[in-house]
């Protein structure tokens, strides 16, 4: 459905849309929490710093933090950012002037669900998503495993 790239850039500003307003988060510190290549998440931060998602500052007490208040940035703006609109405009199977005039076989029930995923991210904002993870502690990271027996503690 989304790139990977896109799923980082999701998590990175619910990262931050939980964390206290006002300072700059180091990305180092995003980038170690969520399990992210920092220099991967540093490109993405970019890209959403260049589309008024985010903010940005330099310096030993620089980072990045949400550009204006989380409940006015909607999933669908991340997206946009990150993968732009084609998941909301394309054929499921690729075909190229896939429409009602020349439906592919899963054209209209596509069609259909690629409305509600458009409705769901252009209703759900970060403060909304921000709010459930604090609410129900759900996570922005992968679980990482561990074996103390074998690895006396060290992440596989």
């Amino acid at each position: 459905m989304i790139s990977r790239t896109c799923s980082y850039a999701i998590r990175a500003t619910l990262y931050l849309a939980i964390q206290p307003k006002g300072g700059y988060v180091p990305v180092k510190r995003i980038a170690d929490t969520l399990g992210i290549s920092f220099h991967f998440l540093t490109k993405i931060l970019q890209t959403l710093t260049a589309e008024d998602i985010l903010s940005s500052s330099r310096g030993p007490h620089g980072g990045v933090r949400l550009a204006r208040g989380a409940s006015s940035i909607h999933m669908s703006e991340i997206v946009y950012a990150m993968d732009g609109r084609g998941i909301f405009e394309t054929c499921v199977l690729g075909l190229e002037r896939c429409g009602d005039d020349q439906p592919c076989p899963v054209h209209e029930k596509w069609a259909i669900v690629r409305g509600q995923i458009a409705a769901l991210f252009e209703t759900t904002t970060l403060e909304k998503m921000a709010q459930q993870v604090e609410r129900k502690g759900l996570r922005l990271a992968n679980i990482v495993l561990v074996d103390s027996a074998r690895t006396k503690g060290k992440a596989r």
